[in-house]
């Protein structure tokens, strides 16, 4: 059997990686942005402030929320010209240190993703789906961490949640990433862009170091609802699935193989491998309410 994250020791601890503050153009301050995530139930959250000159360049400071129970983050999103389509580069980067250099006005979006990954952040590409960012644009960022996968803030404003497209394109190139939810809440009057998705890290502690060194070996699952309690692989013969109450459950791999179950109120799935021809599988749980969760990427190789 391989040993995927559910079989690591530890506990879940859930987070939210990407929101703003009133640092940049989020409409809340910190103190309230950060009393809303921990009165909620959050263990853990980075706000990541748009880390430009028109802010002061930003990269927010949090340490004062920390306490035994709840920790932060330092991170920004770090921004830049010269995407294919002539927008400007969203880059996520949680774990940056406060003198984290201002962005030069000639740096690259690789080069600038790069110069994060280097001062040791979990590095995320921000809402593909929201400004068509294209293949060759992620494939020249490197080997950053992470595809944001679901959006809250981006579903909000343009209905561009989910950039699935994103990652099975990544995984179909064989290139080993991790999907993760987010909110990216700005606070705005009647947005729907707070609480909406979130990561749960397993770590056996709760501390910035333990919850970077978790992104980085991709020990965690995003989730807009459901909860997947576990997941056991036996390559080549089973894949077995526990989550909470669900309609759908999914294993995916490379385009086009996929099988589900369904029903009403399932909480366990067990699939055949046994003539499963992608690399990996990933797995899809999904609620009654169409709301998701999603494994990142196992592989066999």
């Amino acid at each position: 059997m391989m040993q995927t994250v559910f079989s690591k020791p530890g506990r879940f601890w859930r987070g939210n990686l990407h929101t703003h503050s009133t640092r940049s153009d989020g409409k809340w301050s910190p103190d309230d942005v950060i009393a809303l995530y921990r009165d909620n139930g959050y263990d853990f959250m980075a706000i990541t402030d748009h880390f430009k000159a028109r802010y002061g360049w930003p990269i927010t400071d949090t340490l004062p929320y920390r306490t035994e129970n709840f920790i932060t983050l330092i991170g920004a999103e770090l921004h830049t010209d010269g995407m294919e389509f002539d927008n400007g580069w969203h880059i996520v980067g949680v774990g940056l240190p406060f003198d984290f250099a201002h962005t030069p006005a000639d740096q690259t979006g690789p080069q600038l993703a790069q110069r994060a990954l280097d001062a040791g952040a979990f590095v995320i590409a921000a809402h593909p789906q929201w400004y068509a960012m294209t293949e060759g644009d992620f494939l020249s960022l490197g080997n950053i961490h992470a595809v944001e996968i679901f959006n809250a803030g981006v579903g909000h404003d343009s209905d561009t949640a989910e950039s699935t497209y994103m990652l099975d394109l990544m995984l179909a190139r064989g290139k080993h990433v991790f999907a993760c939810a987010t909110d990216d809440a700005h606070f705005n009057v009647n947005a729907r862009d707070r609480l909406m998705g979130w990561v749960k890290v397993k770590s056996e502690t709760l501390s910035p170091e333990a919850m970077l060194t978790a992104l980085k070996a991709g020990d965690f699952y995003s989730s807009t609802g459901p909860d997947i309690l576990d997941i056991e692989v036996i390559p080549g013969k089973t894949l077995y699935v526990r989550c909470s109450p669900a309609s759908h459950i999914y294993a995916l791999g490379r385009p086009i193989e996929f099988t589900s179950v369904t029903g009403n109120c399932i909480t366990e799935a067990e699939f055949s491998l046994a003539d499963w021809r992608s690399p990996f599988v990933r797995v899809l749980v999904r609620d009654e309410h169409q709301c998701k969760a999603w494994s990142n990427p196992i592989w066999f190789e």
